[in-house]
């Protein structure tokens, strides 16, 4: 299915659960979706499963959106509690339409609970209270981070209760706009199916200790044009810190600035990928952490600083003085 043939769907009214490998658009169509109900004045709730995927539609986490925080189980004292909440009250009982994003992230759990209480506070035994609700996710990525303890805090949420009353129409977009390797394609398609065989094998095995291909301007600072992975964030600071003081030049340090209710700013730093105060010098790889399809950049895409506007920075710091 098409992004645009996915649109008119989601534009139908329809709880839907919008599938898609990685690549597909899926983010992108919801940003779509998401114009398109503001266009028409249609109170929506956008949020995701964890914070960071709720910076890439503008939204909050859906345990925020809904009141349960923590919570990992909702007994009366608790569900009286949230209640109480007049700004709650008021957003769910607003709300027409709900899109939840990065879903194989949140729990069958949890997903029953978010959709008990918005069934209270709007006093509907619908499933979420009868509002459209728009899933977007892989389930051949992340699964929910759950309690050892209680197995149904680490099943995926189409086992819940709520899934199976919504009854989502399944749109499965089929177009890449991420790639365009059909061989690098073939094997992370084999290694998400769980199907890899000897040709993908032999394949990755032609490519240890190969050579890495260098760019110009990679080739002028000594170094590859790659990005490395690693599974811990100490060690990719080490590293960015270590090829940072390679490169000739002045190192400038722009400080991150903040305002507005506390709670809210807090939540933005944890769920912020970029430091709070990031070091460039000229030549130095950067990478955009959101989406931003208006200028043509997408989470992941990488670049390199060629000049820093010392009027600017000069400014930024000035700025920031004031501000302290």
């Amino acid at each position: 299915m098409t992004q645009k043939e996915a649109l008119e769907v989601l534009k139908s009214g329809h709880n839907i659960y919008l599938a898609g490998r990685p690549g597909s658009g899926k983010t992108h169509l919801l940003n779509e979706f998401i114009r398109f109900l503001q266009q028409e004045n249609i109170p929506t709730g956008v949020t995701a499963a964890t914070g960071i995927a709720a910076t890439h539609l503008n939204g909050m986490t859906l345990h925020s959106w809904c009141g349960m925080g923590v919570l990992n189980e909702l007994d009366d004292k608790e569900l009286k509690r949230i209640l109480k909440k007049r700004n709650l009250q008021k957003r769910l009982s607003r709300c027409r339409v709900l899109i939840i994003d990065e879903i194989s992230m949140l729990s069958a759990k949890h997903f029953d609970i978010a959709s008990e209480i918005v069934r209270m506070f709007r006093q509907s035994w619908e499933p979420f209270g009868g509002m459209q609700v728009v899933l977007g996710g892989d389930f051949f990525q992340l699964p929910p981070v759950g309690n050892k303890s209680d197995r149904k805090t680490r099943l995926f949420a189409y086992h819940s209760r709520a899934w199976q009353e919504l009854n989502p129409k399944i749109c499965y977009l089929t177009e890449q706009h991420r790639q365009t390797d059909k061989e690098y394609l073939t094997v992370l398609e084999a290694i998400r199916t769980n199907s890899v065989d000897e040709g993908i094998r032999n394949l990755l095995q032609k490519r240890i200790d190969v050579s890495l291909r260098t760019s110009p301007s990679a080739s002028l600072r000594a170094r590859p044009e790659c990005t490395k992975l690693y599974t811990h964030n100490a060690d990719i600071d080490a590293i960015n810190t270590e090829e940072l003081q390679k490169l000739r030049g002045k190192e400038r340090v722009f400080h991150m600035s903040s305002s507005g209710r506390a709670a809210l700013v807090e939540a933005l730093h944890r769920s912020c990928l970029a430091p709070e105060a990031l070091a460039l010098k000229k030549g130095a790889f950067v990478m955009f952490v959101r989406n931003n399809f208006e200028q043509g950049f997408i989470n992941g895409t990488l670049g390199v600083v060629d000049w820093i506007c010392r009027r600017w920075f000069s400014c930024c710091r000035n700025k920031r003085r004031k501000a302290h």
